[in-house]
């Protein structure tokens, strides 16, 4: 940290008013010792004693060092009682004013450290306190630097919600104003007598209907969604057997599948796999996950439910297809509210978009995790889950959603 020159003057001025002081203190000090020596001669002559018997014979303390010839050393002419207390009070004085300055140092380090802090508070967020200091204020300065850090991730979040509900008013107001026009449409011709045969008739209704069916579907999602984000206090916990879930996820998939010429694979590794979890919700995710293998794994020929446990306390569930791989652009997006793979809202395919949000909050209400990956050979969704309930999965060091684009080989 730089200081200014009015600081360094400050500093100065700092030693050279201490340095005053503790001169005007000294000659007090001396005046007072000079005054208490000359009225106490006892005194005087225990300071003379004292000196005599560190640099002379101890022996013979009153003996005077000049005697028998050998002439005192030069030195002993300057060990007078003022001599020793000027150096006592020299050295004294050093250290307070050392102190001193180093108190009004960290005081002006402490004020730049405020000046930046209003500075950041008035709105430059980006800006951060850019000195080191090499005392007990550097806790204040990377305090300040890591809540302000967290402020601004606050901040992001923030407007990543907005901008979350405005999306999700803005799909929801087009996923809902589609059909319904055209609903509002066909039953205005049929109200009108715009139809030539009970057959147009029909189709009208008919029309009306499939978009009446897509509405509902939309609203469905949306309460589910909704509901899985408060699902950990709702959940439904019994022992499951893994392997009967598989099973049963193939049968009742098995008709659909067939229609669209795939093949739906089941295998479990170890047959006595139970965990604890809410059959429920857990039926809604895997049909989620084999909707979606169904509609958007082009050219699929397989879809494979595999399951198994992975140590005494993890379960593996997966659900996978041969067909078309996710783009690696769009991996890291396909769990968000309303996002679709497809460029456009394909009327074909249909969905809302919500159907691996609701998967994500689920699995997560469930102490789990899910992890992604696809590639030309296959695209695989592998669900986490813990074998008890009281005992959540550790996701140290774990990347929740993976992509790889591997060439076959």
């Amino acid at each position: 940290m730089k200081l200014t020159t009015r600081e360094k003057t400050e500093l100065f001025g700092e030693g050279v008013i201490t340095l005053i002081l503790l001169l005007l203190l000294n000659l007090s000090i001396i005046v007072l010792f000079s005054q208490a020596l000359f009225h106490n001669p006892g005194l005087k002559f225990g300071f003379i004693t004292i000196k005599h018997s560190i640099f002379t014979n101890p022996s013979a303390p009153f003996q005077n060092p000049g005697a028998n010839g050998n002439p005192a050393p030069w030195w002993m002419s300057l060990l007078t009682w003022q001599n020793i207390l000027m150096v006592v009070m020299g050295i004294v004085d050093l250290v307070v004013i050392y102190w001193r300055l180093l108190r009004r140092y960290h005081l002006i380090q402490l004020r730049h450290v405020i000046d930046e802090i209003h500075y950041i508070a008035d709105g430059h967020f980006d800006h951060r306190i850019p000195f080191k200091i090499n005392s007990e204020n550097q806790k204040v300065v990377d305090s300040v630097n890591s809540l302000v850090d967290s402020v601004i991730e606050s901040m992001n979040e923030e407007r990543a919600i907005e901008r979350s509900k405005d999306e999700l008013i803005t799909n929801v107001s087009h996923d809902i104003r589609t059909p319904l026009t055209s609903i509002i449409g066909y039953l205005g011709l049929i109200e009108a007598g715009g139809y030539q045969s009970k057959e147009e008739l029909l189709k009208y209704t008919h029309i009306a209907y499939f978009k009446s069916k897509q509405m509902k579907s939309l609203a469905d999602d949306l309460f589910e969604y909704s509901k899985a984000r408060t699902l950990p206090t709702n959940l439904q916990r019994n022992r499951i057997n893994v392997k009967q879930l598989v099973e049963q996820l193939a049968i009742s998939s098995e008709l659909e599948a067939n229609k669209k010429g795939i093949q739906i694979v089941t295998e479990c590794k170890d047959n006595d796999i139970f965990i604890e979890a809410d059959a429920e919700k857990l039926g809604r995710v895997f049909n989620n996950l084999i909707s979606n293998a169904l509609k958007y794994g082009k050219d699929a020929k397989h879809i494979y439910l595999s399951a198994s446990q992975v140590n005494a306390n993890e379960a593996v569930i997966s659900v996978s297809n041969d067909g078309e791989p996710i783009p690696k652009k769009s991996i890291n997006q396909i769990f968000e509210r309303f996002y679709r793979v497809e460029t456009s809202r394909n009327k074909a395919t249909g969905g809302t978009g919500l159907g691996l949000a609701i998967v994500q909050n689920i699995v997560d209400s469930h102490n789990g995790f899910i992890k992604v990956e696809s590639n030309r050979k296959m695209t695989s969704f592998a669900i986490h889950l813990p074998i008890h309930a009281n005992q959540p999965l550790k996701k140290t060091g774990f990347k929740k959603l993976q992509s790889t684009d591997k060439k076959d080989n």
